[in-house]
């Protein structure tokens, strides 16, 4: 397990939240917290985050909806045990199970209004990190795309929701795994307004039956290029990342 030592304590949402993070290793940035602002979640409902990491995106979600019943499946103990440790500091319930989504816990095998997550999307192709905890949280390796999307499916409740977020280059695989899921909605996030988005957010419900949407982009940063070490999040961003505004408004 990460020792003390190991370990940076970093903030999000303004401080709201206070997540202890791998010096070395995979750690969270704006992913997590944009995929928690766009899950449509209301008090009460039961959420899983599939592949929860240090529980980032879990994490952000309690800040901003109450009284939610949480889940996370983690394949890395390191990390399973990071987010136990996270939830506990941050007074939020949070039930991590280690495990690998081709074999779901038995802990695990009911149904969810909710699945979200940020499953690796980078593409295994390339040079993996040398930090092997951080080439398994962001690399696609053995388990595609794909196969996140129908394990997602088979834990949400008949009209739940998944939410996701990926690399733009993944969505082609995303669509097409689908299967039971329908009024699907896809929010791309453009780095800056005119450049190609890198990145988006899925989302599509179980025995959904509204035609598919490709909404307008959410613009991250202002400014046509980045100019000095500041930040420079557009205004709705800004709502986002740094007070945890909820950005399923977004999705209609």
């Amino acid at each position: 397990m990460f020792t003390e030592d190991q370990l940076t304590d970093d903030k999000f949402l303004c401080g709201r939240l206070r997540l202890w993070q791998p010096a070395q290793g995979y750690r969270a940035a704006t992913d997590p917290v944009l995929l928690a602002a766009a899950c449509p979640a209301e008090a009460g409902d039961r959420v899983l985050d599939l592949g929860c990491g240090a529980g980032a995106a879990a994490l952000c979600l309690a800040a901003r909806v109450p009284d939610l019943v949480l889940a996370g499946l983690e394949l890395q103990a390191v990390y399973a045990d990071l987010a136990r440790r996270n939830a506990a500091r941050n007074g939020v319930t949070l039930e991590v199970v280690e495990g690998d989504l081709r074999q779901m816990p038995t802990a695990l095998r009911r149904d969810f209004d909710h699945v979200i997550s940020n499953p690796p999307y980078y593409p295994g192709g390339g040079t993996p990190s040398p930090l092997p905890g951080r080439a398994l949280a962001m690399q696609i390796d053995a388990t595609p795309l794909a196969l996140w999307v129908e394990v997602a499916a088979r834990r949400l409740r008949p009209g739940g929701w998944l939410t996701m977020i990926t690399g733009a280059d993944a969505l082609p695989d995303l669509l097409g795994a689908l299967g039971k899921l329908g009024s699907a909605s896809v929010l791309p996030l453009a780095p800056r307004t005119g450049r190609p988005a890198k990145r988006v957010i899925l989302r599509a419900r179980k025995g959904g039956k509204a035609p598919f949407r490709l909404l307008a982009p959410f613009v991250i940063h202002e400014g046509a290029e980045h100019t000095g070490d500041r930040e420079s999040y557009t205004p709705a961003a800004n709502q986002v990342l740094r007070r945890g505004g909820d950005l399923s408004a977004q999705f209609g």
